[in-house]
């Protein structure tokens, strides 16, 4: 995964509130067994006529939204089932950043676990940027470092993370890689193991 201390880029508003991992990748997309390759499917009924066209309608096929690091949605995002499914369809399609006034918990932990930084604030502010963020082009530099995100307009606002997802994310580990930074101390200790028996 790619870590980050600092994300500037342009932020798309998804405004609706309880969207679920099921809209996020609906789960005829659930076959693949790799990580990679869900972006394509990502609000895939909501992207997409039922001619596989893509909506115009969509918020996110709008051509001033291409690109967004940055995804500004509703409260209760990622509700529904847990499917690991939802993070990495988002991170696939771009996104590193998602910011709401809520998100369902196993969710929530679902992103932090595969790279993706979600951002809760109260729901008034979240109510500002979705405004600013319909109205393109609109950027957001999110300091994961100092924990604060600003945008050009002196918005600024703090949020909170805790200190072991916040150093995963900056360096761009995952829990597979942490635990092979211990790989000389777990051979040791199974070299002791070993020694006893």
């Amino acid at each position: 995964m790619s870590g980050f201390k600092t994300l500037q880029g342009k932020a798309a508003a998804l405004d609706r509130a309880n969207v679920d991992t099921d809209q996020i990748i609906p789960k005829q997309f659930l076959k693949r067994i790799e990580k990679t390759g869900f972006g394509q499917y990502l609000f895939y009924d909501w992207r997409f006529t039922k001619a596989g066209l893509p909506n115009p309608e969509f918020e996110l096929n709008k051509e001033e939204n291409q690109g967004a690091p940055i995804l500004i949605a509703n409260e209760n995002f990622g509700c529904g089932s847990s499917r690991e499914h939802a993070p990495w369809a988002l991170g696939d399609y771009g996104f590193k950043v998602i910011i709401a006034p809520s998100f369902a918990d196993i969710f929530h932990q679902n992103c932090l676990k595969n790279g993706l930084l979600p951002i809760t604030l109260p729901a008034e502010t979240v109510e500002y940027l979705l405004k600013r963020a319909k109205s393109q082009p609109y950027e957001l530099k999110v300091d994961l470092q100092n924990q604060v995100i600003e945008d050009e307009h002196n918005f600024s606002a703090l949020f909170s993370i805790n200190d072991y997802w916040k150093k995963m994310l900056i360096n761009g580990w995952d829990e597979i890689e942490i635990t092979l930074q211990l790989e000389t101390s777990i051979s040791n200790f199974e070299e002791k193991q070993l020694a006893v028996q």
